[in-house]
């Protein structure tokens, strides 16, 4: 991606906090690179290069700053502002798509080639897919030294390595120093696993709460003011997370308990896209505060989110629960499926997985027989080898219309345009030409919708 190097420049030497995680920068005489809120002595600009992301940084032969801690910067919004085929590619790779396949495996499950996947990461990212992969691994790592008591052979697997000998030397070869020497005095005294999620500021936590309460499902989700709770699984193996806002901070705290903790990187992907931490919602603001119609309603919510999913299947079933009935009603009916199918674990009760639901008698659930063939449809797409990954793919299942597909896209799949333009409350806040008007909000058309349906 082009970077402006004198704007670039300007960020760095002022410690604009408003720039960090949307660029790093490499120092030619240090071989490092940093966030622009480094507290180093500010380089000459003559030593100086700049990435769109880490992993550009990385390939380009740098090496993470100790001090600025690029691990702990927001997600960059290159990432957001790729092409579909790459923002797929890279939920996938941050569902550790890259630990045990290749790259031409990839490829497949997005549709393309290798050879053009590679190409669309280059122009995008200016990394490859590896490198991008990698570099979650060990930004991953040094994270988990820095702020968890973990033994170093549980931070090694729970960071995607296949063995702790690889992550030795990997370690090694990008710090030049050893996990151990990384870890120092800095190691957590509590055995509390608990993780921050950088954001970039502001972030409204009050109305994603409030969002997010009465479309709690019963059993498995908690909501309240100050927190957000629930059971988790992945890979069969069960846990709890509890995430909270920290006052005077730039990021949440999120406390997770698993059986296993060898999914942890991937849990911790998972809440960035449920709490949308990454989103570069000063871009976002500026650009639909250019219509009349929204400038107040994000004057009234500055910092709004568009929240994600936990489980994409998950957030699919509760959205055809939602079909013709109320918020209140939806989540009612999602309840009664975790108590009927859901399975009961030492954290709490879990959401039926898509085999149970496929094989399930859903009428024993007060279903109508459409919506229960839908589920019954959904259920069985999400536990082939091609589960859905876009509105295009969804719309192809029985009883999934527009709206539902659209709404799927915007929070379980992270779609920063999906725009479910029939909805009511869409029609009622933004009138009859709602979706004529929403494409001056591209490409940020998901959160016009937010602003709207938090304003009604």
């Amino acid at each position: 991606m082009e970077l402006d190097s004198d704007a670039c420049y300007r960020a760095v030497r002022t410690r604009d906090d408003r720039f960090d995680g949307r660029f790093f920068t490499g120092v030619k005489s240090t071989g490092i690179y940093c966030r622009p809120v480094c507290p180093a002595p500010t380089p000459h600009q003559k030593h100086c290069v700049f990435f769109s992301c880490a992993a550009a940084a990385q390939e380009a032969g740098f090496r993470p700053c100790l001090r600025c801690r690029p691990e702990v910067s927001p997600d960059t919004p290159a990432w957001h502002g790729s092409s579909a085929t790459v923002a797929r590619a890279l939920r996938l790779i941050s569902e550790g798509a890259l630990d045990d396949n290749s790259v031409d495996t990839l490829a497949a499950r997005v549709g393309v080639g290798e050879r053009h996947l590679r190409r669309l990461f280059t122009e995008h990212l200016g990394a490859s897919p590896v490198s991008v992969a990698g570099t979650q691994r060990v930004l991953f790592a040094k994270k988990l030294l820095l702020e968890t008591a973990l033994p170093i052979t549980d931070i090694a697997f729970a960071a995607g390595f296949a063995s702790v000998r690889r992550f030795n030397h990997v370690m090694r070869d990008t710090y030049q120093r050893s996990p151990r020497e990384l870890r120092g005095r800095s190691a957590a005294a509590s055995t509390a696993l608990t993780l921050t999620l950088p954001f970039r500021p502001p972030y409204n936590w009050t109305a994603l709460t409030r969002f997010l309460a009465p479309r709690a499902i019963p059993g498995v989700e908690v909501v309240t003011p100050e927190k957000y709770i629930r059971t988790i699984r992945i890979d069969n193996i069960a846990g709890r997370i509890e995430v909270a806002p920290v006052a005077g901070a730039n990021h949440l705290a999120a406390r997770i308990e698993m059986q296993n903790l060898r999914p942890l990187a991937r849990v911790s992907d998972r809440l960035r896209r449920l709490f949308d931490t990454g989103a570069p919602v000063q871009d976002i603001e500026s650009h639909l505060r250019k219509d009349p119609r929204l400038a107040p309603l994000i004057k009234a919510q500055p910092g709004l989110r568009v929240p994600g999913a936990w489980d994409p299947f998950e957030l699919a079933i509760r959205a055809i629960l939602g079909q013709q009935v109320t918020v209140k009603g939806a989540s009612t009916l999602a309840g009664r499926l975790v108590e009927k199918f859901g399975e009961d674990t030492a954290y709490g009760r879990l959401f039926p997985i898509p085999e149970a639901l496929a094989q399930a008698d859903l009428s024993s659930a007060g279903l109508p027989k459409a919506r229960a063939n839908s589920i019954r449809a959904m259920a069985e797409a999400f536990a082939s080898v091609s589960p859905p990954q876009t509105a295009d793919d969804l719309r192809k299942l029985p009883g999934i219309g527009d709206w539902t597909a659209q709404y799927i896209a915007m929070r379980a799949f992270n779609e920063p345009d999906a725009f479910p333009s029939k909805d009511l409350g869409l029609l009622k806040a933004g009138g009859p030409d709602v979706a004529v008007n929403a494409e001056a909000w591209r490409p940020w058309r998901a959160y016009a919708a937010m602003h709207l349906w938090i304003n009604l």
